[in-house]
């Protein structure tokens, strides 16, 4: 088994682990953290998304530095893609040699990356740790829970995710630092403040450009902004058979961004993706994706990140879905969750045409710094 690398000087070598458009938001601003500290990081990037849309288009706008190492990746179920990703991990792994291999969120790149350290004896870091839907039936769930107890260094964004690990006897792992999202998130919303993007622009017959706002002077009509990827939202076409119709006949444009999952499920079970309020486009780019959302009337999504990022920007959403790992964001009135069983076409109508709730002061994702806190909380393990 390798030994990582020695710490000279403190400097560290931390192998990031990514593979899905979400991972490479949070591997922005980390990234950043890491070189600023004087660290040296690398990035190995499974292949989960490769694709120019969900891939390499998010590491040319957010700036990151090309992959160390790419691996191929063509396994379509869970247990093929892991265990492909798996065995192309380990000899990576064992020539970088790192002093931290990094994994993000919850994904099959994420359980692979931690799997494949933990056997090779690397420490492992969990960013997002520590979040509980409490579902099984969820793939996601099963990532979550698998990674939080193999990792070395628990990275909870929220005090709700640290009270789900101190459950589970993970309290000595435990770090609060807050969600790196929320840089990446304001930094981009800052640098699109007033965009409308093309693909949005085409769907709703205006002109892109600065001007973005629901009813501002750029004649941008009030819309809808909405994501559906889930196995559980997509495999059973009655789930999205109904989903979609539900989103097809709210009383305002919802601009569909389409997943490659999405666009495959709903050609196999012949659910057409046009029609009534929907105006499909590609998958969006992160900087397309937050100003479509901040000039929405709301979100509609079955995503945990779009829930999140909804609230942060001050935008209603509803989420298709029993239950929610951000709990935040219902129990301040920001989210609203429409379990997709039966005809949901009236309950998501009431959901997405509530009044906006009053603006919340809290903060329960925190504030800027969450990547330097990460970094900071490496050093201090490395030291340990």
């Amino acid at each position: 088994m390798p030994e990582s690398m020695p710490v000279e000087s403190g400097r560290l070598r931390i192998v990031s682990v990514v593979g899905a458009r979400p991972q490479f938001v949070k591997l922005a601003p980390v990234a950043r953290a890491a070189e600023a500290a004087g660290h040296e990081h690398l990035t190995v990037h499974t292949g989960q998304h490769h694709d120019e849309a969900m891939s390499a288009s998010f590491f040319r706008e957010l700036a990151i530095p090309e992959p160390t190492r790419s691996l191929t990746v063509t396994g379509e179920g869970h247990g093929a893609q892991t265990g492909q990703m798996l065995a192309a991990l380990d000899p990576v792994l064992l020539d970088l040699r790192p002093d931290w291999v990094v994994v993000y969120g919850d994904t099959n790149s994420t359980l692979a990356g931690a799997l494949s350290a933990a056997k090779l004896h690397l420490p492992i870091a969990h960013v997002e740790a520590g979040l509980r839907s409490f579902n099984r039936r969820m793939p996601e769930e099963i990532n979550r829970v698998a990674v939080d107890h193999v990792s070395d260094l628990l990275l909870a964004p929220t005090e709700v995710a640290v009270g789900h690990l101190a459950a589970e006897g993970l309290s000595a792992r435990t770090e609060l630092v807050g969600d790196v999202m929320v840089d990446a998130l304001l930094e981009t919303r800052d640098r699109v403040a007033g965009r409308v993007s093309a693909p949005v622009a085409e769907a709703l017959g205006v002109v892109a450009g600065a001007g973005a706002g629901v009813g501002d002077g750029a004649g941008v009509p009030p819309y809808v902004v909405a994501t559906i990827h889930r196995a559980e939202s997509t495999d059973d076409p009655d789930v999205l058979r109904s989903i979609v119709t539900a989103l097809a006949a709210l009383p305002l444009p919802v601009v569909l961004a389409v997943h490659p999952r999405l666009r495959r499920r709903a050609a196999e079970h012949g659910i057409e993706l046009t029609g009534g309020a929907l105006r499909p486009v590609p998958p969006l780019g992160y900087g397309d994706l937050v100003a479509a959302v901040a000039g929405s009337a709301g979100v509609v999504t079955d995503s945990g990140g779009l829930q999140k990022e909804a609230f942060l920007l001050g935008v209603p959403a509803t989420t298709v879905r029993t239950e929610t790992e951000w709990v935040e964001t219902v129990n301040l009135g920001w989210n609203v969750l429409v379990p997709p069983v039966g005809d949901i076409t009236t309950p998501l109508a009431l959901a997405v045409t509530r009044p906006v709730p009053e603006p919340s002061a809290a903060e329960p994702y925190g504030t800027r710094g969450a990547a330097r806190r990460i970094i900071e909380a490496l050093e201090r393990a490395s030291r340990r």
